[in-house]
């Protein structure tokens, strides 16, 4: 289901909604990641920001 845009409310840090355009693209550009690691990432720990902001810390220091 689409976010209606007639109701402003401020969005939920808190969690990824990869359904959501606005949303990947916004989660992409603040952590300097594609969309296809992205996914990868919320694929493997869940939508929660703070445990995918971890993942990927844990994976860019394996590189």
């Amino acid at each position: 289901m689409a976010d209606n845009l007639s109701k402003r409310r401020q969005p939920n840090r808190s969690k990824i909604n990869m359904h959501e355009a606005h949303e990947v693209k916004y989660w992409t550009h603040a952590l300097g990641v594609t969309r296809e690691v992205l996914q990868r990432a919320v694929d493997k720990v869940g939508n929660s920001a703070a445990t995918v902001r971890k993942e990927l810390g844990k994976e860019a220091d394996a590189q």
